[in-house]
């Protein structure tokens, strides 16, 4: 019987990798640290950055907040904007970033937020439809909506992707 994981060198696909990397150089650059708050990546955004050698000396911390509850309230995001505007939105999207600046001492921070289906979505947001955010520390907050075709994984892969090249965009700044 042969290990069929001894043969995978990365989970990600080296696509991500290098925007993996290329957030770390932009985040050591402008000497500071990153966060990230995920719901529909579940810890992806996280795990790819912390693939590339050498991510513990800028990646601060990420947290996953999955259940509806927690999506919706987490990080400091006021239960009125998650009733107005759905946990899956770019008003919590745009909070999460935010609120996780308060959280950690990081100088940028990602928020994604979305549905990968099978289920989910709506006529306004169906799946595939994802939410990312960055805030910059002492700056402003920016958001993007993308809406991505594929199956659940595809979907998620998608979105780290969108994440990091977020990230870069917003560090380069």
């Amino acid at each position: 019987m042969t290990n069929s994981l001894a043969s995978i060198d990365s989970l990600f696909p080296a696509e991500l990798l290098e925007k993996a990397a290329a957030v770390l150089a932009a985040a050591r650059a402008k000497t500071i640290r990153l966060a990230t708050a995920e719901t529909v990546t579940s810890g992806l955004v996280s795990a790819c950055i912390t693939s590339v050698s050498g991510a513990s000396e800028i990646f601060e911390r990420g947290y996953v907040l999955y259940h509806a509850s927690a999506k919706a309230t987490g990080l400091g995001v006021p239960a009125a904007i998650s009733a107005a505007h759905g946990a899956v939105s770019a008003e919590v999207t745009e909070a999460l970033a935010l609120g996780l600046l308060d959280h950690c001492d990081a100088g940028a921070t990602v928020a994604v937020t979305g549905y990968a289906g099978p289920g989910g979505g709506n006529a306004q947001n169906p799946v595939g439809t994802v939410f990312v955010a960055s805030a910059l520390r002492g700056g402003d907050v920016f958001g993007e909506r993308h809406v991505f075709a594929g199956g659940r994984d595809a979907v998620r892969l998608q979105a780290v992707g969108a994440a990091l090249d977020l990230l870069t965009r917003r560090i380069g700044l």
